[in-house]
């Protein structure tokens, strides 16, 4: 079905669209051989709540952003390729249902549906646009993730020294290793995390020794001189990052200026799949019938 809806009108239509919808604020999506298979509202576990995320699921990419105007503006646009996605599936825990992980190198996070059906589906979909994209390229699915944060509410205290509160002064901050809740002193350390990004990031202290073990092992001429920690670079991030701010939100943009959408009603997610009439076989339809 996506192969017939590669050169359709209406998927071009509909790719125009979400373009519109993002505005100067996103890039352009409309490439050759590329369709929007889907598109819904989900709640993502963002760092200090669940919000509710506009997705649209394309044969190769994933994009979502916060919703500024439901089906009308979306602003914080991300691209994610799917070649380097990697799904799985959460048990149902309290007020938190029919979730699972969307896991990259560079970042990874949960999102929750709201029905079983529904997440059903868009695991299915997604794990069949990436099955294809790996298929089709020969490539192997990327063996290392980023880790989950934990979200701000499930830590009052220090992850790490199990004794630092979290108050106005005492702010939280997320190792980018492990992606727990962890004070200012337990994550004064940094780390250049390849998959993340070329720069130091910040990580708890156990993840930095272990880190440093982990180097000691490694043949010197296997390791990246980028990973030395005490480099001018590193002590220009700490300088930035300073005692008391928090770094965790700089890697989270999607979790800051949110507006939520007036319409609070709950939309079933759309997926153009073999079921929906495309324009081209309605236009031959009613060719027929003259």
């Amino acid at each position: 079905m996506v192969d017939r809806l590669v050169n359709s009108e209406a998927n071009a239509r509909r790719i125009a669209m979400v373009e519109n919808c993002f505005g100067s604020s996103g890039q352009p999506l409309a490439e050759q051989g590329r369709v929007l298979v889907g598109e819904g509202v989900l709640t993502k576990m963002c760092r200090k709540k669940p919000k509710a995320r506009q997705f649209f699921l394309f044969n190769d990419i994933l994009v979502y952003g916060n919703i500024v105007i439901n089906k009308k503006k979306y602003n914080k646009q991300h691209v994610i390729p799917l070649e380097e996605v990697k799904l799985e599936s959460l048990k149902d825990e309290g007020q938190y249902r029919n979730g699972w992980l969307i896991r990259t190198a560079s970042k990874s996070f949960a999102v929750y549906a709201a029905t079983a059906t529904e997440k059903e589906e868009w695991m299915a979909h997604i794990e069949k646009c990436i099955e294809d994209l790996l298929r089709k390229s020969g490539k192997q699915p990327p063996s290392e993730h980023a880790a989950v944060w934990v979200p701000d509410n499930e830590a009052a205290i220090c992850m790490h020294c199990k004794k630092t509160q979290f108050t106005v002064l005492n702010r939280r901050h997320h190792c980018r290793k492990c992606g727990s809740v962890v004070c200012g002193p337990c994550s004064s350390k940094r780390w250049v995390l390849r998959g993340q990004s070329d720069k130091p990031l910040r990580v708890c202290l156990q993840c930095y020794d272990d880190l440093t073990r982990e180097r000691a092992r490694v043949p010197p001429l296997a390791q990246p001189a980028a990973h030395t920690p005490h480099t001018a670079a590193v002590k220009s991030a700490l300088d930035t990052a300073g005692s008391g701010g928090d770094s965790s939100a700089d890697d989270d943009s999607d979790d800051d200026d949110d507006r939520a959408p007036a319409d609070h009603s709950h939309d079933e997610p759309k997926f153009y799949g073999d079921g929906e009439k495309t324009e081209e076989t309605n236009n031959h339809s009613s060719k027929e019938t003259k």
